[in-house]
């Protein structure tokens, strides 16, 4: 399977920070079951005075989601063989961890950053369980258990409007997962999953719908131009 060479990579991370993503790719792949794969990552801009990072892919700065998205491998090579992992990520220490939404595999809800904490605010208020929360300087995700596109329509259906804001992530998406760097800044754990080996409790869609669409009615979206 060809790679993405050095060459199309950001300016390597610290031994650390590598290591980092392999451990979170290798937990998520072997201890919870999700199936992950390397995004894109970045190229050099070839200034020295640094500037925007430029995506890996052939769209470059036209690139709606920079360095974040599948391109080489492709989404559907996404995997929880411990052996596939860790010679991704040998071959691209730098690459985000990217996690294929749907199917067994959880699915996640997006909504713009500011709109983020009200929500959880009202999720607290409400007493609603809520499984780990993903944050990035522009959109935040709430990760839930699979769902279909049929239940997915029926909640929707119910409701007088949804934000284009507010996006779904299920089968054949994806979500970009901690310690990964994006064009905006880094991926970071807002609610972070339960110490432990165990997978990640995660709610049913249906209970966080309805606060989502409230919080992101009006929210300015600054992040991906992306539908999804």
């Amino acid at each position: 399977m060809r790679e993405i060479l050095g060459r199309r990579r950001k300016p390597r991370l610290r031994r650390s920070e590598r290591s980092a993503l392999l451990r979170a790719a290798l937990t998520c792949a072997t201890k919870w079951q999700w199936p992950v794969l390397p995004g894109v990552g970045f190229q050099s801009t070839g200034n020295p005075r640094g500037g925007a990072p430029r995506c890996g892919c052939p769209q470059h700065a036209d690139c709606a989601v920079p360095g974040a998205h599948p391109f080489d491998p492709g989404l559907l090579a996404a995997t929880t063989d411990p052996r596939m992992v860790r010679w991704w990520w040998a071959n691209r220490p730098d690459a985000p961890v990217v996690l294929a939404t749907g199917g067994s595999a959880p699915c996640a809800l997006s909504l713009p950053a500011a709109a983020g904490p009200p929500a959880l605010a009202a999720f607290d208020l409400l007493g609603v369980r809520l499984g780990p929360v993903i944050a990035t300087p522009t959109r935040w995700s709430i990760l839930v258990a699979p769902y279909s596109l049929e239940e997915l329509g029926e909640l929707l259906h119910a409701q007088d409007w949804v934000p284009s804001s507010l996006r779904f992530h299920g089968e054949g998406g994806y979500a970009v997962l901690p310690p990964s760097q994006g064009a905006t800044g880094g991926v970071h754990w807002e609610r972070p999953p339960p110490a432990g080996d165990a997978a990640p409790w995660l709610p049913d869609v249906g209970s966080v719908v309805d606060v989502l669409v409230d919080a992101s009615t009006g929210a300015p979206d600054t992040g991906s131009r992306l539908a999804y």
